[in-house]
């Protein structure tokens, strides 16, 4: 757990963070887990030339290689809109030590990683790209000591401090801790006096580096990068071998150049294998979202097709409907007149005979509603009106009984 100060100072310098919240997790999570991790508020310049002032994380953090601790300094760059945006990333180096350009860190020392450029806002953390990073810089160390006749000599003494969270400086800015030399690359060779081949320069004893020019034949031949030897390596050496006079003879050089090309060779395949399984990798994704792409337009387009034909047939439906019309309308327009009485007509005489007592009663039933009107406007008098209810009423009830003898005899009664 960090102390409240610490939260709060990070809660501070991200306050204008768009996900705040999110971003100070990830943060104190990282804080928490790598000590020698610093942060600050400082201002990136982008390739544009606009600037920025961005939070970053600095320091060191522990690679295992070859069974060896070292400590690899970094420099983690949070966009304002992280996390919807990966991080940018550099190694920064010491004055001692040099990049090692690989497929994973360029001649500036920005940082490549598959994680960085598939990064997921809602599944990629900061915690987990420095433990990819640590496992990376375990395989293809990005930075190497610089030559000794170029630097001040690095300790000799094997010691390797342990990588715990105390083991650097927590201002991120100085990291005097060792990293991988060429001591112990190749065994010790005796000293080169009666050497009959004066144009080879003797091998380097433990702790030493081959110079970066020399005056013989031999001076065309890059320095060899300064790793450890892998376990099992074999430099061809065998002292036995040796002459009486102590001097290297053709075979012990031919050996140890066919050593150092085959152990370089093995390291630009492996390196060059990593990168097309990467790209192989990246390529499988990409054909198979393409596959899915194509399944879902083919399922559109066939989902068209379909829309397409039912669409047809109701096209059809109504051009048949609209001929039906016209048809119909233009019987209607040359008809002299339609006859009330023939516009309703009945498949039996039964049903005729109930259609006209229908017919009857209600207008009965009007013919009593608009007599109340009349009464109630005092154009007839109360007498004439109840002497015609009373006629109107007996002729309704014997409509009313037709009607229900037809329905009977129908078989419509229920």
């Amino acid at each position: 757990m960090l102390p409240a100060g610490e939260e709060a100072q990070i809660t501070k310098l991200l306050s204008k963070y768009k996900h705040m919240n999110a971003t100070r997790k990830e943060v104190i999570d990282v804080v928490t887990n790598y000590r020698s991790l610093t942060y600050k508020l400082q201002k990136f310049v982008f390739n544009d030339g606009s600037s920025k002032d961005l939070f970053n994380l600095q320091g060191t953090i522990p690679v295992v290689y070859k069974n060896n601790t070292y400590y690899i300094p970094i420099c983690i760059w949070l966009m304002d809109t992280h996390p919807m945006n990966a991080p940018i990333c550099y190694v920064k180096p010491t004055p001692t030590m040099q990049i090692k350009v690989s497929m994973y860190v360029d001649h500036n020392g920005r940082i490549y990683l598959p994680y960085l450029h598939d990064w997921q806002p809602h599944s990629s953390d900061l915690l987990s790209l420095i433990q990819i990073m640590i496992v990376v810089f375990g395989d293809f160390p990005p930075v190497y000591s610089k030559p000794k006749d170029q630097v001040a000599p690095y300790p000799t003494s094997g010691y390797i401090p342990p990588a715990g969270p105390n083991a650097s400086s927590t201002s991120g800015g100085s990291y005097n801790l060792p990293y991988p030399t060429s001591g112990g690359s190749f065994p010790p060779y005796p000293p080169a006096s009666g050497n009959s081949f004066g144009g080879f320069p003797p091998y380097p004893a433990p702790g030493n580096v081959m110079p970066a020019t020399t005056s013989g034949p031999s001076s065309g031949y890059p320095p060899y990068m300064n790793y450890p030897p892998g376990a099992g390596y074999n430099s061809g050496y065998n002292p036995s071998n040796t002459s009486s006079t102590g001097t290297i003879t053709e075979e012990h050089i031919k050996a140890s150049l066919m050593s150092a090309v085959e152990d370089k060779i093995r390291r630009r395949l492996q390196e060059k294998v990593n990168q097309y399984q990467a790209e192989i990798d990246t390529l499988n994704r990409t054909k198979q979202e393409l596959v899915e792409g194509s399944a879902k337009i083919d399922s559109i387009i066939s989902r068209m097709e379909r829309e397409q034909i039912d669409l047809q047939k109701n096209i059809n439906i109504l051009r048949d409907k609209e001929e039906e019309l016209e048809k119909s309308l233009e019987s209607l327009e040359s008809s002299d007149g339609i006859d009330p009485d023939e516009a309703v007509t009945t498949t039996a005489p039964l049903y005729r005979q109930l259609l006209n007592a229908y017919a009857e009663e209600a207008a009965t039933e009007d013919a009593i509603y608009y007599l109340g009107e009349a009464l109630r406007s005092s154009v007839i008098d109360l007498e004439t009106f109840l002497r015609h209810v009373r006629q109107l009423s007996r002729k309704q009830f014997m409509y009313r009984a037709l009607m229900q003898k037809c329905r009977q005899k129908a078989g419509l009664a229920g």
